[in-house]
């Protein structure tokens, strides 16, 4: 169902396709299944995605650039990471890397700071 949304959403073509945390209620097994369908979906079309997670994980897999935010009501713009992969990203090729697990403690540094 979440895929035929975002697909639904791809259709009309809009400039950017706003995403808030649209796997944040699965489990694991179709969490991945989704977020590879996602990225089939955008090699595509190649439709720009904001999409918005508390998942560090979910952000390196599926993201070009993650933006941190800090925290609060007055949030801002805290760091902006890019993320090195080639599109198709190969989740498993991503997650043995070093620079997985850099970015991966790079972020989670910065959230532990405005917890």
């Amino acid at each position: 169902m979440i895929v035929v949304g975002i697909a639904r959403g791809l259709i009309t073509r809009p400039k950017m396709l706003l995403m808030d945390e649209p796997f944040g209620a699965l489990d694991a097994l179709s969490k991945r299944k989704l977020q590879a369908q996602v990225l089939e979906l955008w090699e595509n079309h190649r439709q720009a995605v904001m999409m918005i997670t508390h998942d560090v994980d979910e952000a390196i897999y599926i993201s070009d650039r993650i933006i941190l935010m800090t925290s609060g009501p007055n949030a801002n713009i805290g760091e902006i990471l890019n993320v090195p992969f080639p599109h198709p990203h190969n989740r498993q090729a991503v997650q043995k890397s070093k620079e997985y697990s850099d970015l991966r403690n790079q972020a989670l540094d910065f959230l532990e700071q405005y917890q």
